[in-house]
């Protein structure tokens, strides 16, 4: 097997996060299945070769909380990344990445609690909630907190 690439030289993962507002304005969270971490995130996940970023919110938003009851209603002006802590980079995704540089998308939810579903085909979230907005990075894993606290201020002044 060949030794993955010095850290500073892999790519970026493409990918896509999704902020579901609720009609309170709040938003929902998860905590990941595979973790012991008492962590909060949004829904996010890799875009398929041949996809539109939009589209694979859309699928990523499904797979995962089950439901595609939503309408888009911001996008990120830019696509923003985050890096990997180096002992996670060599097991994640097999070691080709550094972390990911995503696209995010803010929705508006038009379905009710009833409608969200995270057991899914492959579950990837224990439990969820609806949460302020404002909450959230201090929620999540450290590596992430910029990220989020990006994504925060980009939709922040989004009202439901």
């Amino acid at each position: 097997m060949s030794k993955p690439l010095p850290l500073h030289k892999r790519p970026y993962r493409l990918g896509v996060g999704l902020v579901l507002f609720n009609a309170e304005g709040l938003v929902f969270t998860a905590r990941r299945i595979d973790t012991k971490e008492p962590a909060w995130q949004f829904p996010q996940g890799g875009i398929d070769e041949g996809e539109e970023p939009l589209e694979a919110a859309l699928r990523e938003m499904k797979e995962e909380i089950g439901t595609d009851k939503a309408e888009v209603i911001a996008e990120s002006r830019d696509w923003i990344s985050y890096d990997l802590p180096p002992d996670l980079a060599d097991k994640v995704w097999k070691g080709r990445f550094r972390g990911q540089k995503q696209k995010w998308y803010a929705l508006k939810f038009l379905g009710s609690d009833a409608d969200i579903d995270i057991d899914t085909e492959h579950p990837e979230f224990s439990e969820w909630r609806w949460m302020k907005l404002a909450e959230v990075p201090a929620l999540i894993v450290p590596f992430k907190r910029s990220l989020y606290d990006q994504v925060v201020a980009e939709f922040s002044g989004i009202g439901i």
